[in-house]
């Protein structure tokens, strides 16, 4: 797979993520959903602006493929603090794909290493990879936190010491359990049913809901506002979800519930994409012959739109 490519289907990842709709409390392609600072625009602008950011990201791990993949992170950091000057310059300020660039950075990034060592590009290959380049993240962020006074610790911070969550680097240290485990199996049934990518990414979002601590809801709110949503999630799923006309009008009531709360499931929205890079750089490796490390489905082509 060429290093385009990469970047490519990460910028796809974004795209499509903002577009599929409806999403509860997020930004999509008819509501700014829970947020007054960004809207689909917004999204679309900081998506362009940080395609040439993947190709870097997948270039590095290319470059450096001689060497352990552990040696990547600083190098992607390094390149994650470009990107998010690019982002925010782009968007005057307003933050749409911060954590985006550093997950999609880093599987960007074992992409291209993987690809230059003709290794396998499937899923789980890939978040092994991003899980050794991570080893230790966590706990090099949090082992002294509590040692911080209250007023200097950051919102991730605070929400480790209250809750004992980890976040977005606790998702990439576990090579992205949640969406190994609940995402992508979601994703490949539905593409493989023949669902448009639209609905196949709202059902997959609902069950990531349904099981995420996501941090965005956490740090607006607190545990009782994410236990309502994962709680309101599977309510939507059990009527179907995007398969099912009660399901699709539960899902625009839920949309409209958490609006009202405020509530943004924004740490689950970026699992979304995350899935979808990973379901689809394994399905185009697969078409072009290449070895994917595991015996799944090729790339299913579906409707982007419902």
């Amino acid at each position: 797979m060429q290093l385009a490519d990469i970047g490519d289907i990460a910028q796809e990842a974004m795209i499509f993520e903002v577009s599929a709709t409806p999403k509860p409390g997020l930004v999509d392609r008819v509501s700014s959903g829970a947020h007054r600072d960004m809207d689909f625009f917004t999204f679309l602008t900081s998506a362009a602006a940080l395609r040439s950011s993947f190709e870097t990201f997948a270039r590095i791990g290319a470059e450096r493929a001689t060497e352990p993949v552990e040696n990547l992170l600083p190098f992607l950091q390094e390149a994650g603090i470009v990107a998010e000057q690019r982002m925010f310059a782009a968007t005057h300020g307003v933050n749409t794909h911060k954590g985006m660039i550093f997950s999609l950075g880093l599987l960007a990034g074992a992409a291209g290493w993987a690809s230059r060592r003709a290794e396998g590009l499937g899923a789980e290959h890939l978040c092994a990879l991003v899980a050794s380049m991570c080893h230790g993240l966590t706990d090099a962020a949090y082992r002294h936190v509590a040692d911080k006074p209250a007023a200097r610790r950051t919102k991730g911070e605070a929400m480790f010491l209250r809750y004992g969550v980890t976040g977005v680097r606790g998702e990439a240290e576990s090579g992205f359990l949640t969406v190994r485990q609940h995402g992508l199996p979601v994703y490949r049934r539905r593409r493989r049913e023949g669902a448009s990518v639209n609905d196949a990414l709202c059902d997959t979002l609902l069950h990531l809901v349904a099981v995420d601590m996501d941090t965005n809801i956490l740090g607006r709110h607190g545990m009782e506002a994410l236990r309502y949503a994962q709680a309101a999630a599977k309510s939507v799923l059990r009527l179907g979800g995007m398969r099912t006309p009660a399901g699709r009008h539960a899902l625009e009531a839920l949309d409209e519930d958490f609006i009202a709360r405020w509530i943004s499931p924004g740490g689950s929205a970026d699992l979304i994409a995350v899935t979808h890079f990973l379901y689809e750089v394994e399905c185009r490796a697969a078409g072009e012959g290449g070895a994917v490390g595991q015996a799944e489905s090729p790339c299913v082509t579906a409707a982007i739109s419902s």
